[in-house]
């Protein structure tokens, strides 16, 4: 290995401690890389030229200095650059603005119509970014990484493949394209898979290796994390819900939030349910509020009960069907339909070990709530933006130095 490429290996390696680290002496950096300490302290010194770490005052100035010479202790700055996380749904436009650790520094979440054309989708989602960073007060110059989520398989160069009713094109028209100049590094997922990784960052999977996060709202997703690793196939269609169209027990790739109302106003019909009753009252709205009949099932209420034991039925078909496909140690329920399901969940807890011959998986609600795609849009941003934009700005810095000195 050249000396150019040792010497950039040693202060990706250092980097990378001070990401975890955040305040740091040359000791610890030692300590943590192996590396010798001239090694280290001129990583360090690239990394403040840089701008990404800063000096603190010293031992002794910070009132901890006993004896011996004050070690320079530093940390990583937090006002380097921002992140952006884009969770663009079919129904709803949300975005996240962070910065590059744990703070955010603005969400906004718009309700939007399902008809739309792709070129009003691309402008909704373009007036949602601008007046995200504005209430931020940051710009897109300081932008290190975004990251967006879509209702639709994305292949690994951030293209949706096409859709008979052209529904990918409308949730994804684009992306990578259109937000290709707001960062040096912009990436485009589907909403599954991102939910996935904020329940492994943050939520019901943490320290889990084989886990499925379910969305289950409008339509059946699945992000799947095998042997610790997130799944993704030749054009991201893993844990796509189409399958469900074709299953009998479910028949449809919808989610929930239609299963809940299907089964009510399927049960009016057949007179199981009390036509004087709470659940019948809903039913007499247009749309029936499923977090409403949920509410009734906790409370007790027999036809909302009888509604969740349908759903958890489907649901537990839905679970087998993953369940003998990934053999999953745990599914989490995710989305905004995870508040309350409980009742659905206890019906298919029950029946789920006659629809698999594996060991049934764990099934959970996630606890975080309608942003999980968002948050998992934040948490692969700053992955992003530690492990390709910084070091890139980092090896820019190197570069520029060597050629003035040449």
């Amino acid at each position: 290995m050249r000396k150019g490429e040792a010497g950039r290996a040693s202060t990706d390696a250092v980097l990378a401690f001070c990401w975890s680290a955040r305040v740091l002496t040359a000791t610890d950096a030692m300590e943590a890389t192996g590396l010798t300490r001239s090694t280290v302290i001129d990583a360090i010194d690239e990394l403040v030229e840089a701008g990404v770490l800063r000096e603190l005052p010293n031992a002794r100035a910070a009132g901890e200095y006993r004896s011996g010479r004050p070690a320079r202790r530093f940390e990583v700055r937090t006002d380097f650059g921002i992140v952006v996380g884009l969770d663009a749904g079919n129904a709803h436009i949300a975005v996240t603005v962070a910065d590059p650790f744990d703070r955010v520094l603005a969400h906004r979440r718009i309700e939007i119509g399902r008809s739309r054309s792709a070129r009003a989708h691309r402008r909704i989602i373009l007036d949602l970014l601008n007046e995200t960073l504005a209430s931020a007060g940051e710009t897109r110059e300081r932008i290190l990484a975004v990251c967006a989520g879509v209702a639709a398989p994305v292949d690994r160069q951030g293209f949706s493949p096409p859709h008979p009713e052209l529904f990918w094109e409308r949730t994804n028209p684009d992306l990578i394209e259109l937000l290709a100049d707001w960062a040096p590094v912009v990436e485009v997922k589907n909403d599954a898979q991102l939910a996935a990784a904020a329940e492994g960052a943050e939520g019901a999977a943490i320290g889990c290796q084989d886990y499925v996060a379910l969305l289950a709202g409008e339509r059946f997703g699945s992000g799947v994390v095998v042997d610790g690793h997130l799944l993704h196939g030749a054009h991201g269609g893993v844990g796509e819900g189409v399958v469900f169209d074709h299953v009998v027990g479910v028949g449809s790739a919808f989610g929930l939030r239609y299963g809940i109302e299907r089964q009510v106003r399927a049960a009016l019909e057949a007179g199981e349910i009390s036509p004087d009753g709470a659940l019948a009252a809903l039913a007499s709205e247009e749309d029936i509020p499923p977090q409403a009949v949920l509410e009734l099932a906790s409370a007790g209420d027999a036809d909302a009960l009888l509604v969740a034991e349908r759903v958890g039925s489907a649901l537990a078909t839905v679970i087998g069907v993953l369940g003998s496909t990934f053999d999953p140690d745990r599914v989490i329920v995710c989305g905004a339909i995870a508040e309350g399901i409980e009742p659905v969940l206890a019906a298919a807890r029950r029946l789920l070990p006659e629809r698999l011959h594996l060991p049934a998986p764990e099934l959970i609600a996630s606890t975080l709530g309608a942003d999980v795609v968002s948050r998992g849009a934040i948490a692969t941003a700053r992955e992003a933006a530690r492990t390709r934009t910084v070091p890139m700005r980092v090896r820019a810095g190197l570069q520029a130095g060597s050629a003035a000195l040449a």
